[in-house]
């Protein structure tokens, strides 16, 4: 198990108070472990980190990365990297972006802090400066906090291309579907929230567990177009991360926008990877 890799104090306090498996934390949540276990809030999240790397899935390179991301309101978000078996490494998600993504389908406004256990990787820090306050935004390494405008000098961004308002802040969608169907709303919940201000193509995605669960996860575009992250990357990190699997998924949805590019057949492709349940589709205009 991965609390098995903590110190016996942080194992101790996770064990008390249920968190073992926990992939987000409250700001009560965090003050009492820091208080258990004597440590500041920097370097919890840093003792934290291998509990997020072990929900990483790396069949290819067999790195597993955790990250955390610190949002505004004091929740944490955990994050790992996730590879497609079979696919080609760029269909990867980095532990950085994962984090965040799971920081966005929480409602989170801005990013305060990413916790890695290493520096970040240029698609990274690229990814990082699509949020909406990136010069106030620290990157905490085991040798201390680094402003991402250090490790990313003369960027180029969302304010490059005219775009003002950064990934977590832009406003949402207003589309609607004439349709009750549960798992079709929450695809079209997440389309509405994601971030398309160079395509256009508002998408989201839904997967739904054998055990009741929704896995959710909604398209972030990105300035530099590569690191931009998709409805079902994201989706298939939420299963991750709460220790599901492919096998668990029942049925399979994608709300996206009519526009220039298409999340489909990349969506499916990725999804086949993981389960035999096919991925149904709905456009919005």
């Amino acid at each position: 198990m991965a609390i098995a890799l903590l110190d016996a104090p942080l194992q101790q306090a996770l064990s008390e108070a249920n968190l073992q498996s926990s992939a987000t934390f409250t700001p009560a949540q965090v003050e009492a472990l820091g208080q258990a276990t004597a440590r500041d809030i920097d370097a919890l999240a840093l003792a934290l980190l291998p509990l997020a790397r072990q929900k990483a899935s790396a069949p290819v390179s067999h790195f597993q990365v955790g990250a955390i991301a610190v949002g505004g309101s004091g929740h944490w978000y955990l994050g790992a990297n996730l590879e497609v078996p079979g696919l080609p490494l760029n269909h990867s998600l980095h532990a950085e972006q994962a984090a965040i993504g799971h920081a966005a389908l929480w409602g989170e406004q801005s990013i305060a802090k990413i916790v890695v256990s290493a520096s970040p990787c240029g698609h990274c820090r690229q990814f990082m400066n699509e949020l909406n306050q990136p010069d106030s935004l620290t990157v905490l390494l085991p040798d201390g906090g680094h402003d991402l405008g250090d490790l990313l000098p003369h960027a180029f961004g969302p304010a490059d291309l005219g775009i003002r308002e950064g990934m977590l802040s832009a406003g949402a969608g207003q589309f609607t579907l004439n349709d009750e169907d549960p798992l079709l709303l929450a695809a079209l919940t997440e389309a509405n929230a994601s971030y398309a201000p160079y395509s256009g193509n508002r998408a989201g995605v839904a997967l739904a567990l054998d055990d009741g669960r929704v896995c959710r996860g909604r398209y972030l575009e990105n300035a530099a177009f590569n690191p931009s992250l998709s409805p079902m990357q994201l989706a298939l990190s939420q299963l991750m991360l709460g220790g599901g699997h492919g096998g668990q998924i029942t049925r399979a949805v994608l709300v996206e926008r009519q526009a220039p590019i298409q999340q489909y057949e990349t969506a499916a492709q990725t999804l086949s990877r993981f389960t035999a349940i096919p991925l149904a589709k709905m456009m919005i205009k």
